[in-house]
């Protein structure tokens, strides 16, 4: 239950709830700069750990449900410890618990994957079975469905563990969002950024959103002003299409605009199985089979949020048309 609070006087102090990890911190301190620059707000930050943050034995994916990077920001909002909370939307979930609300979306940085690697320039220079980084369902099948023979492996920690974990030769690459990597000035370790038609990003991803209590009519109304509506058009059709298909970080699913002209946007989606994609992580390669994929696009006019919404419930359908599994139904082993 979210407990009332007075409304603050007209020169705000505002404090933003943020994980510790170098590139969250990043994140906040951007959001930091744009209040304290564009609406003249005095700004502090509140350092928290997550329980995604805590589990590093496993795949979120083994897991399971949603909001594992957002939880405990969203205490702090309760409690009234904070006033704002910076988040990656790809780590957020569609519907946000009652009482909180989504104040504004910023402009995207690249969306795309990264293939990193200290000897390989690209997935096709990797040698047969390969071992390639990732705790990314969606990646795994995405990756298994270009190169079936590779050794997928989880890979979990912040920005610059999983970087350390390359460099001592854990793996031969790895794949990462190539937004973090360029934040924190790092694109230099980019050798190859994967093209949608080979890989998918997911929904959000590049994208920060802000959000606050539904209560905080003051906050909503003056955040507005930081808002980018082309990107959080493009975010709500993509992310409608994850809470249509009950995603979670145990389901491989995509989905992003892949094209926009004017007020027309394609929205392309991908779902692949579960149990396919987990088993052949743990197969050995040469018994390694590709994981079955279900891929879709479908373009319409965009203009509200209303629009953008029912593009992803389009898209979404095909999916399950297609044979893709809603998530309350599948099978994550």
């Amino acid at each position: 239950m979210v407990t009332a609070l007075q409304t603050p006087p007209k020169t705000l102090k505002v404090v933003i709830a943020t994980r510790e990890s170098r590139l969250a911190l990043w994140q906040a301190e951007h959001v930091k700069a744009l209040l304290e620059t564009r609406l003249g707000w005095q700004v502090e930050l509140l350092g928290m750990t997550t329980l995604g943050d805590q589990i590093l034995d496993r795949a979120l994916s083994k897991v399971g449900g949603k909001g594992l990077f957002v939880k405990e920001l969203e205490t702090a909002l309760a409690d009234g410890r904070a006033d704002l909370a910076v988040h990656s939307l790809k780590d957020v979930p569609m519907d946000l618990p009652e009482g909180f609300s989504l104040a504004c979306v910023l402009e995207r940085e690249d969306p795309h994957d990264a293939f990193v690697s200290p000897n390989f320039a690209s997935l096709a220079e990797l040698p047969q079975g390969a071992v390639v980084g990732t705790s990314s369902l969606r990646r795994l099948v995405l990756l298994k469905a270009l190169r079936p023979d590779l050794n997928i492996q989880p890979l979990r920690g912040n920005l610059d563990t999983r970087l350390r974990k390359l460099d001592e030769g854990q793996y031969h690459a790895i794949v990462l969002a190539a937004a973090g990597l360029k934040r924190l000035k790092l694109e230099a370790r980019i050798r190859h950024t994967f093209l949608p038609a080979d890989m998918l990003p997911a929904a959000g991803q590049g994208a920060l959103g802000i959000e606050v209590r539904s209560d905080r009519a003051d906050l909503l109304e003056a955040l507005g002003v930081l808002a980018h509506q082309p990107t959080w058009l493009a975010v709500t059709a993509e992310r409608t299409v994850s809470r249509a298909m009950g995603g979670s970080c145990s389901m491989p699913l995509a989905a992003f605009i892949t094209q926009c002209s004017g007020d027309e946007m394609q929205l392309s989606a991908a779902w692949g199985d579960p149990v396919m994609a987990e088993a052949e992580a743990s197969e050995p390669v040469s018994t390694a089979l590709p994981a079955a994929l279900v891929e879709v696009r479908q373009t319409a006019v965009v203009n509200s949020f209303a629009s953008a919404e029912a593009l992803g419930e389009a898209v979404a359908a095909q999916l399950r048309a297609g044979g893709a599994v809603w998530a309350g139904n599948a099978q994550v082993v």
